[in-house]
């Protein structure tokens, strides 16, 4: 075993030697990635148990290390990067924004303020200018990256709360009137949570009624803004969904801007899967009234190939979200403050990653053009595997398809017993996963078992959308003869 005693980081001939080998490494796994199953064949707590239970005293060879990632890691991983990874919205990385990632490990600069990284300061402000005007968004919405839609949400949420005008920042939620946030019944989880952070509580939050395609209904909304002023509350935000996480609907964003305008009320956009489809011009109709948000998130991470995680926020008012939350200790200061930016000034994270040179990466090696042509082909596959589905007499499709999300469920011979088709679709779902051949989750549309294939793998092509209803088919098949 050799020994780690002396000072210093690994030495630079062995770090390019392993680096070599782990660049081949992960080549080699991104194209062979379809021979592994995408769900893994584990127990919970099987990958613990074959663990140390204390790191090692000395230092370990490379080698072995690499070895257990083959022997240990590997087969307890679930295929994110697999062209058959249907469930959720995919996040698949890109080769570019994997280099792109390295580089940022690399210089593992923090982006606190302008002085302690430059580069990454005014890189930032440019790609999310460049991303600003591919989406169509006004001049004056500006970007700040965070990690996750949900930290995005929460900073969006927080501004809202600030504007509403009782200085919460210096006098915290004492004495501050039942401050209501509304959202729809299938608005993300994020948005309680941004709530529950933020001091709203679980009953600040409004759910407004959707209608037959699961959008938010705006007639409900102003309903429940008037209820609530009426009872002594204060409506501070409104969250509308472009994409929403169970059936990608498209929430009336026009028609609630004018209400939140009316009610001088913030308003946010969720469009952390779909809002990347700003890009397509044919796409435009399901973003009216956007350029009238106070702000939108979206995540180049879902669906545009940039390694997790890149979030970004645009606002028309970032002088809110820097009002709620610039402090800047005696250290920090530097003599360049008045003409830079500090990105420290914009959130709860003081450190920050260069996280926009992946994205720099992403955009410059595939091109705007490559880049829309992508997504036009993953929505081309959403869209004929639904026609797959509604010619099929023992298939039902449980919601619009506007996107490349399919909301579907097996309802085989005018079968009527709700119960009984909960449990088949459930049965369906597990047995189609448990092959190991394609990964696709549930959800619950009108009370109903749903299951949802999602198209937006960068490696998905129709073969593997074709190979994933035939896995399907072929189980439910299956499953009435078993019957």
């Amino acid at each position: 075993m050799k020994s780690r005693e002396h000072p210093g980081d690994m030495p630079e001939e062995e770090f390019k030697k392993y680096g070599h080998e782990l660049i081949e490494w992960a080549a080699k796994y991104l194209n062979g990635v379809e021979s592994f199953p995408v769900l893994p064949d584990i127990k919970p707590g099987e990958l613990k148990s074959k663990l140390p239970l204390n790191a090692p005293a000395e230092g370990e060879e490379m080698e072995k290390i690499i070895a257990d990632l083959d022997r240990l890691i590997l087969p307890a991983t679930t295929h994110w990067q697999h062209p058959n990874f249907m469930a959720y919205f995919n996040s698949t990385a890109s080769g570019p924004g994997i280099l792109g990632e390295m580089l940022s490990a690399a210089f593992n600069v923090n982006a606190m303020v302008w002085k302690s990284a430059p580069a990454s300061t005014e890189l930032e402000e440019t790609v999310l200018i460049w991303f600003r005007k591919l989406m169509n968004l006004p001049e004056e919405f500006k970007g700040i990256i965070y990690d996750t839609a949900s930290v995005s949400t929460m900073h969006a949420i927080a501004a809202a709360r600030e504007s509403a005008g009782f200085d919460i920042r210096k006098n915290g939620m004492s004495g501050v009137p039942k401050l209501k946030l509304y959202c729809s019944e299938h608005a993300h989880s994020s948005v309680d949570k941004g709530a529950l952070t933020l001091g709203i509580g679980l009953e600040g939050i409004r759910k407004i009624k959707s209608d037959s395609e699961f959008r938010m209904i705006p007639a409900e909304l102003e309903k429940a803004i008037k209820d609530d002023r009426a009872n002594g509350a204060v409506p501070f935000c409104v969250v509308a969904t472009i994409g929403t996480t169970s059936s990608t609907s498209v929430d009336p964003v026009d028609e609630i801007a004018k209400i939140c305008e009316r009610e001088k009320i913030w308003l946010h956009v969720d469009g952390a899967h779909a809002g990347v489809t700003a890009m397509l011009p044919e796409m435009k109709k399901h973003f009216n009234g956007l350029d009238r948000a106070d702000s939108f998130v979206v995540n180049p991470h879902k669906w545009l190939f940039v390694p997790v995680d890149l979030s970004i926020l645009y606002t028309r008012k970032p002088e809110i979200i820097k009002k709620a939350f610039s402090l800047i200790p005696e250290y920090l200061k530097t003599a360049e403050d008045g003409v830079v930016e500090n990105y420290m000034d914009y959130g709860i994270q003081l450190g920050r990653r260069f996280r926009s040179l992946k994205f720099w990466f992403i955009l410059r090696y595939f091109g705007v053009e490559g880049l829309r042509s992508r997504l036009r082909e993953h929505i081309r596959l959403g869209r004929l595997f639904a026609k797959w589905i509604d010619e099929d007499s023992r298939f039902e499709r449980l919601a619009p398809a506007p996107f490349s999300t399919v909301c579907f469920r097996a309802k085989p011979g005018g079968n009527n017993d709700e119960k009984a088709l909960d449990e088949l679709n459930e049965k369906l779902l597990n047995n189609v996963n448990s092959t190991g051949k394609v990964f696709i989750t549930h959800t619950k549309l009108n009370g109903k078992f749903t299951i949802r294939l999602v198209v937006s793998g960068l490696r998905t092509e129709e073969k593997h959308v074709m190979l994933a209803w035939n896995v399907i088919k072929e189980n439910l098949e299956l499953l009435l003869q078993q019957n």
